[in-house]
């Protein structure tokens, strides 16, 4: 195939439609009809990237493997499609503003006065053609962040706008609305949708396919008359119901011919529809996994987005052995020693969850210390992993006042500290130790067993770390440390052989696990949850 086509994906009536999803599943039916893919998101607010936002503004925060913190949404396109993403996957306003105004203080524009158009418009369409200039991708799919009529949207819309005509058929537009059921009318109501295919369409933009969420099933009849309204081919009308799983969705599209809907919109043959065998055996492993295995999420935000990738990596598990993980969140801000039996019973295993700053870390602590004085399957990630490490210090190597630096700077017994390249950044944002990095599995471990491999790589987030000082105590006292880095030492993961699965990754193992390859340390946790329950 010799030119890029390019998808863009806005939505419009309401946020958190799902325009995520229904780009990953776009991706995953053209990835099955043989096609090489790529998505991207471009997010209309102001911050360079979402690694400074509180996860209760933006959930979690997405790391690839080059290192670049991105939207939540990469991590359904990796899942769902088994690439991998980069730091040009994901754009921000404040990135593209940070680069126009970057090039004007080096004087790049020769003296012109710098305005929205075309300068800025001309760097997103930079942004939006880079990946398909590298000449690998057959699609990109392009997800733009928030609704249709955000002020902060427009230039981003704009771009799209100049890109249609300049791509002409290299490229649709897919809008995805909402169409609400009014109860007391009895109806579902197409007003809103069509209001939103207005608006855009005052920007210059005529949508190629809807894509329609709604709770109830919509009729033909309703699907012909917002096609009639809106410019569009009743075919290119799609209805996206709510789903057991956001699994079905690929499913629910393919059976409406989006993606051959797609390639019709782009002057390409259309050819066999795809069988997706191992996606239709995986669901058909997830429905039959009836049997409930509990786990408990010590953290402290209560917000299922805060931790999203946990949640897929813990479910996906789950399914490959064959029952069903209900997570349950645990507030570790309400954890002390007075209510932690109370508050973690009924589980068969715990995650203790990554975080920054302050506020739950005691109860984190105390959790930890309950679930490894009773043997529970536990797994600590990142902070989790550290939470782990000071309570043992505290109460198996005596260290009353072990604790991070980041929690108190005057403490005599530093058993997690500032790593050394950390020490003197001042900007917070991106300045994190990010992204991929090797780790060596010591032989004869619980984790090298799990692994099946001696080097191993995955993704961190982080500016503390275990302070080496302290090993030898640790590893005489039963806490090994048996995965590092072989360039720096750091250590990555700590676990206590003499327990049934106590294990501490420094990384995040859930940002690599995906729909057909489920990461194996989740994999091996839930088995042992599993066998706990029994």
């Amino acid at each position: 195939m010799s030119e890029t086509k390019y998808i863009f994906v806005t939505g419009g009536v309401a946020s958190s439609l799902g325009k995520g999803i229904i780009a990953a599943s776009i991706g995953k039916l053209l990835q099955a009809r043989g096609f090489n893919i790529t998505i991207q998101k471009f997010d209309p607010y102001i911050n360079i990237d979402p690694g400074t936002l509180n996860p209760y503004e933006h959930g979690e925060c997405y790391v690839t493997d080059d290192g670049q913190e991105t939207d939540l949404d990469l991590g359904h396109y990796e899942r769902f499609t088994g690439i991998k993403t980069t730091r040009y996957n994901n754009f921000t306003t404040g990135k593209i503003y940070q680069s126009v105004i970057d090039k004007e203080r080096r004087g790049d524009y020769l003296g012109k006065t710098i305005q929205v158009i075309p300068h800025i418009t001309d760097e997103i369409k930079r942004d939006m053609l880079y990946l398909g200039k590298t000449k690998k991708y057959d699609f990109v799919i392009t997800e733009i962040g928030g609704t249709v009529g955000d002020i902060e949207g427009q230039p981003f819309l704009e771009a799209i706008r100049q890109l249609k005509w300049d791509l002409g058929k290299n490229a649709v537009c897919i809008h995805l609305t909402y169409v609400p059921y009014l109860a007391a009318a009895g109806e579902l109501k197409t007003k809103p949708t069509q209001h939103s295919v207005k608006e855009l369409q005052s920007l210059g933009i005529q949508p190629d396919i809807l894509v329609l969420r709604a709770e109830h099933e919509l009729g033909t009849g309703l699907r012909r008359k917002i096609a009639a309204f809106c410019n569009v081919s009743p075919e290119a009308v799609v209805q996206s119901l709510d789903q057991p799983t956001i699994y079905e969705v690929p499913l629910r599209m393919q059976e409406q011919g989006l993606d051959a809907t797609i390639l019709r919109k782009l002057d390409m043959p259309v050819g066999e529809t795809p069988g997706l065998g191992p996606w239709r055996s995986f669901l058909d492993r997830r429905h039959k996994a009836t049997e409930i295995i509990n786990i408990g999420l010590v953290g402290k935000y209560d917000l299922q987005d805060a931790y999203k990738s946990i949640l897929e990596a813990l479910s996906q598990a789950g399914t490959y052995n064959d029952r069903k993980v209900k997570c349950h969140f645990i507030n570790s801000e309400k954890i002390d020693n007075t209510t932690v039996a109370d508050k973690l019973a009924g589980m068969d295993g715990y995650v203790i969850c990554p975080g920054f700053g302050q506020r739950g870390i005691e109860g984190k602590i105390i959790a930890a210390q309950y679930c490894r004085e009773h043997n529970k399957p536990t797994f600590g990630i990142c902070l989790g992993m550290q939470m782990m490490v000071i309570e043992f210090g505290r109460n198996v190597l005596g260290y009353s006042d072990a604790n991070s630096v980041e929690m108190d700077n005057k403490t005599a017994h530093n058993v997690i500290d500032l790593m050394e390249d950390q020490k003197n950044i001042t900007n917070m944002g991106g300045t994190m130790r990010l992204g991929g990095y090797e780790c060596t599995l010591r032989e004869g471990s619980r984790v090298r067993e799990i692994y099946g491999k001696e080097i191993i790589r995955e993704r961190h987030r982080h500016r503390y770390e275990f302070n080496n000082d302290y090993r030898a105590a640790y590893e005489q006292a039963g806490m090994e440390c048996v995965g590092t880095n072989p360039d720096t030492d750091l250590v990555e993961i700590v676990e206590i052989p003499t327990l049934t699965w106590y294990v501490g990754t420094q990384f995040h193992p859930e940002y690599s696990s995906t729909v057909l390859k489920p990461h194996p340390l989740f994999l091996d946790f839930v088995k042992a949850a599993i066998e706990n329950k029994k």
